[in-house]
This record gives C-alpha cells, sequence and structure tokens, in this order.
C-alpha cells in the first residue's frame, strides 16, 4: 500500500511531495498533465514563502534565477517606506515566475526520490478505516493510507468529497499573458507609461527576452471561465484600453482569471484532505496565493509523517485545518479589502485615501505589512510567552544561522543554556546548543515548520511541552 497519494503536480502538490519525502514516506504525485504548465499565473514569492524556502536548503537557487525587489509599505497599490526593523531576515519580495517556482520544486523532489506519474488523472476514490482507493480516468485502481487533493480550485477530489466552496462568484475578470509585439521597446515603454492602472499593466517579461507580459481588465466576466482567451480577444481588448494592440504575435501563453472567492468547509473528510488551491481561491491582488499553498504544505507535510510514522500525538492532523483555514480565511478578507480599495468609484476611492493616510502611522503600516507577506501569522497555541505560535525568523548564532540547521524538517530545540535536553525525542528532535544575540530567550523549541512550540529554561516545563507537538517519548 502507498503511504500518500497527492493529486496535483503544482507548487502545492511539489513542495508536499517533498516535505514528506524528507521524512521517508513514499507519495507519488499523480498530475492530470502530460506536461508542466507553461503559464506563469503567478509572479513572486512574499517573505513567509521564501523563509520557508530557506528553512529547507532552497532559497540559494530561487535566487539564482529570480530577482529582489525591495520590500516597502505595499497595500493594494499604496506605497510607504519599509518600517524599521521588520521581524524577518529578508526583508524583500523574490520575482519568479510560477513556472520555475514549480520546476524548482519539481527538481527538489526528484531529487528526494519523488515519484512523479504524469498522465495520471483521478476520477473516483473511497475511503475506509485502513485506507483510501483512488480510481484513474484508464480505470488503475490505487490504494493508499491517505490521499491529498492539491488539484486546483476545480479540484476533482474536493468535488467527490462532496467539501462545500462557500463563497462569491467572480465579478471582475483579467487576461493575462506573454507574447511579443510588433513596436519598438521604445514604443511599447511609452504605451505602458500612459496606460490606465489597474486596468492593465505590462512590461517586458523577467525570465524571457522579446516576449512582454500583459495583465489587462476585461469588460465583462465570460461564462465558462475555462475556455482559455484567443490571441485576437486579447488583441481587441488592448486596442480599446490602451489605443493599439502593440502588434501582439506569438503567444507563449494565455489565460484568464478573476476575483472569484472561495473557501473550503473543511480540509479534511476520513483520510483526504485538501491543500492549495483545491482549498481556496481569491483574487490575485496582493500576490499571496502560490505562497498560501505552499505554507499550507509545509504545514501538513511534517504531521501527516509522523503519524506515518507512528509517533503524531492525538489532534496533530486536525490542526492542520484549524491552523491554516483561519489564515486563508484572512487572506480572503486581506483580497477582499484590496480589490475594493483599487476601484475607481468614488466611494472606494475616499476609503483608500483615508488607508493611506492612516498607512502612515508607522504601526498601521507595520501590521499591514506583516500581514501581507505572511510573517504576521501567529496560531493559537495557548497561553504562554509573546513568541508561542509565531514562527521564529532567521537569527545569527555564533556556529552558523538558524535555519541552517533546520533542512531536514525535523523539530529543533535551540538551547542557549547548554543545561536542556531532549532525551526521549532526539529522533525527532534536533538539540543545538548556541548561542544568538538576536535571542533574548533562553531556549526555544520548534515546530519543523518554524512556528515556536515552547520558550523557557525550566527542563520540566519543556518536558511537559514536548509530548503536545512530538509525541510519547521513545
Amino acid at each position: 500500500m502507498i503511504d500518500v497519494i497527492i493529486a496535483g503536480g503544482g507548487p502545492t502538490g511539489m513542495m508536499l511531495a517533498g516535505e514528506l519525502r524528507l521524512h521517508g514516506v513514499h507519495a507519488p504525485v499523480l498530475e492530470r498533465d502530460a506536461e508542466p504548465t507553461r503559464q506563469a499565473r503567478a509572479l513572486g514569492l512574499h517573505v513567509r514563502s521564501i523563509e520557508v524556502l530557506d528553512q529547507r536548503g532552497l532559497l540559494e537557487r530561487f535566487l539564482a534565477e529570480g530577482r529582489r525587489y525591495p520590500l516597502g509599505g505595499n497595500f493594494a497599490g499604496i506605497r510607504k517606506p519599509l518600517p524599521e526593523r521588520l521581524d524577518t531576515a529578508h526583508s524583500y519580495i523574490l520575482g519568479i515566475p510560477q513556472v520555475t517556482t514549480e520546476r524548482l520544486l519539481t527538481e527538489h523532489a526528484l531529487e528526494l526520490g519523488v515519484e512523479i506519474r504524469r498522465r495520471c488523472e483521478l476520477v473516483g476514490l473511497s475511503q475506509d478505516d485502513d485506507g483510501v482507493s483512488a480510481e484513474l480516468a484508464d480505470g488503475t485502481r490505487l490504494r493508499s493510507r491517505y490521499l491529498i487533493g492539491c488539484d486546483g480550485g476545480r479540484s476533482t477530489v474536493r468535488k467527490l468529497l462532496g467539501i462545500g466552496f462557500a463563497g462569491e462568484p467572480a465579478t471582475k475578470e483579467w487576461l493575462h499573458g506573454e507574447m511579443e509585439v510588433a513596436v519598438s521597446p521604445e514604443k511599447a515603454a511609452a504605451v505602458a507609461a500612459e496606460a490606465p492602472k489597474p486596468v492593465i499593466n505590462f512590461g517586458p517579461s523577467p525570465d524571457t527576452d522579446g516576449l512582454y507580459r500583459f495583465v489587462v481588465r476585461t469588460e465583462r466576466v465570460v461564462e465558462d471561465r475555462t475556455v482559455a482567451p484567443t490571441l485576437d480577444e486579447f488583441a481587441a481588448r488592448l486596442r480599446v484600453v490602451v489605443g493599439t494592440d502593440l502588434g501582439v504575435h506569438s503567444p507563449r501563453f494565455l489565460s484568464r482569471f478573476s476575483d472569484a472567492t472561495r473557501l473550503a468547509e473543511r480540509y479534511r473528510v476520513g483520510r483526504v484532505f485538501l491543500a492549495g488551491d483545491s482549498a481556496h481561491i481569491h483574487s490575485p491582488v496582493g500576490g499571496q496565493g502560490l505562497g498560501l499553498g505552499i505554507q499550507d504544505s509545509f504545514n501538513l507535510g511534517w504531521k501527516l509523517a509522523a503519524q506515518l510514522k507512528g509517533w503524531a500525538p492525538e489532534g496533530l492532523l486536525d490542526s492542520y485545518e484549524t491552523e491554516r483555514r483561519p489564515v486563508a480565511a484572512a487572506v480572503l478578507a486581506l483580497t477582499r479589502a484590496m480589490g475594493e480599495l483599487m476601484s475607481a468609484e468614488p466611494g472606494p476611492e475616499a476609503v483608500r485615501r483615508l488607508v493611506a493616510e492612516l498607512m502612515d502611522f508607522d504601526d498601521v503600516n507595520r501590521y499591514l505589512v506583516e500581514k501581507t507577506t505572511g510573517i504576521g501569522i501567529r496560531y493559537d497555541f495557548g497561553a504562554g510567552h509573546a513568541l508561542l505560535g509565531r514562527r521564529l525568523r532567521d537569527v545569527g548564532l555564533k556556529q552558523g544561522r538558524l535555519y541552517e540547521r533546520m533542512h531536514g524538517g525535523r523539530g529543533l530545540l535551540l538551547d542557549q543554556t547548554g543545561r536542556l535536553s531532549v532525551a526521549g525525542w532526539a529522533d525527532r528532535v534536533d538539540h543545538v546548543v548556541d548561542v544568538s544575540e538576536e535571542l533574548e530567550v533562553p531556549a526555544v523549541l520548534l515546530r519543523p515548520d518554524g512556528y515556536v512550540a515552547w520558550a523557557g529554561e525550566d527542563q520540566q516545563d519543556l518536558l511537559d511541552h514536548l509530548p503536545r507537538w512530538f509525541g510519547a517519548a521513545d
């Protein structure tokens, strides 16, 4: 029997597959498409996703293919200076197309031994107390202990489970594409400078010479959004919005997206889970969708591995939904707010001016930056130290830095006292005795996803907290 079947080979699925393989879990990825997509739906990664990559030793390969942009107070296009002393070692946005992100995560998964099965479409599933039976379009049947639906906003897994997807249908739609133009770069730049924003944004593709990337608002929402736009449709819309179609031709991809906003009513039914867009969709305003899915996988992977390895404490798998669903709900609310603020109507414009004034207050600016970048997330671990439930930034140590010690996906006790012990949990928690000038607390216990599970210096207090996240001692 397979340990875990992952339905969907996008960034969420590949991140999850890699996380599971770090713990020796057999988790093949089933992908309907024969080849990776060429559509760069997302164009970058926010701070928390950058930290996630750093925690697993992947950041350098992403930096080599992306571009760092200064991080500033930027909420719905309202730009303010970056707050001082932001709580991260990575105060930038990484510009990198989704196709590149997916490729790099796929390469990482393959290096770890993940099996990727293309042209495999899941069409049916059933489950019992022992496992999940998956039926593929070619009639093949597979059996696994768990199954994860990472199969996008139109998720087959979600529909087969009968999980509600409550929210609002699309009210706005955009065309998105990369293509060549028949005018000079100077002419294209001049048209772009005068183009009405946020109705349209375009410029040279950051990863392919000679191509231009366009995002343009449509006049109406089409009924069947599964139908890709045509080049003629794209050109006609450009003529309406900027007065010229720039001679667009030879598209690399054409797609459409909308502000449809929906959240799965549940993230789990028995042995089947949802992650990424299968659990939540929202407007691309703010650029949080891709990172939200990657962080779902980062949260679920170690918990599912713990269950399969037999040391997961009671309720650990359920904590995936209780932690991640509120985060998704908050992102959906945030993108709704940003979408309203970007409207040209008098009411939203008045609110936008007020928000711009409020962002001159450092606390407001900082709050919005932390919210949009994901570093402000705090899970409810109950009462305790101010760090409890928050992720810990990459702090410098006398011997290197913290995130270098987290590549294996295990828990970690950072002990500045040298007096503590994780005896009994050494097979799942690393004990690092080192000192950081950036950390004021004597010691912190981190979950494999980097969130603080305990802080203090008392050994008995530590022993009381270890079982909550790491099960019983050996």
